[in-house]
């Protein structure tokens, strides 16, 4: 009996980036995977993770008409304020937050190519990078992952023909003062929250990004393939 092989992950750091261009690289991504399911020639997909940190940015997902008409008041902050067609409310991006963009082909990764599993696992990468770092994360029934009622991480995902896009963003050392602007998530009533403050010490981006590729590996069953971008 031959040996499973395991999918390749093409992994791009792409540093500090604004969202928009980073958008644009994710599209990007998912339109090259799509152009080979449409040929029906799946063994040549290549799957990517994104990682970035981004300039400060208010993005809102597929529901997203009371924020939008809003706007304004946040920009005043010096934030850019991006439409997406993920899922979910409104939510902070800014430096100090490790955020990941997986594109991959779920057929690669999962026999039912199963949307529920895919977030299951993001949420289980999280959970295992905070207890890297002896911080105890759980999922509740608000979407996200928390720290008992402080929420650490973020997920908004968008998925076409088995296609993910967007993704997690985890607070290391990001500024939580950004936060006090808006409802996060729409989830009223609850703190955000970030390995720094939990650990009452500076964890920066570059300190967790192995934590996190080691977790992501862990759930995902992958090998990484490193690109300079």
């Amino acid at each position: 009996m031959g040996i499973e092989k395991l999918p390749v992950v093409i992994v791009h750091n792409l540093g500090k980036m604004c969202y928009r261009k980073a958008y644009d690289v994710q599209k990007d991504a998912c339109q090259n995977i799509l152009k080979y399911i449409a040929s029906k020639d799946f063994e040549s997909i290549q799957n990517y993770l994104f990682l970035v940190e981004h300039e400060p940015v208010y993005t809102v997902g597929i529901r997203n008409k009371q924020y939008v008409e809003g706007q304004d008041k946040l920009k005043n902050l010096g934030a850019d304020f991006v439409v997406t067609d993920r899922g979910g409310l409104i939510t902070f991006h800014g430096p100090g937050q490790l955020v990941s963009y997986p594109v991959l082909y779920l057929g690669h990764f999962n026999s039912k190519k199963s949307i529920k599993w895919y977030v299951r696992q993001l949420e289980n990468t999280i959970i295992d990078t905070c207890r890297s770092f002896n911080v105890k994360a759980t999922t509740t029934s608000d979407v996200g992952v928390w720290i008992e009622d402080r929420k650490i991480a973020a997920i908004g995902i968008h998925g076409s023909r088995y296609v993910t896009t967007h993704g997690i963003a985890l607070n290391c050392n990001v500024d939580l003062n950004w936060f006090s602007h808006i409802v996060p998530c729409g989830i009223e009533g609850k703190e955000v929250t970030s390995l720094s403050k939990e650990l009452q010490r500076d964890v920066t981006v570059t300190e967790t990004i192995p934590h996190f590729l080691r977790s992501f590996q862990k759930y995902f069953a992958c090998n990484y393939e490193y690109k300079d971008s």
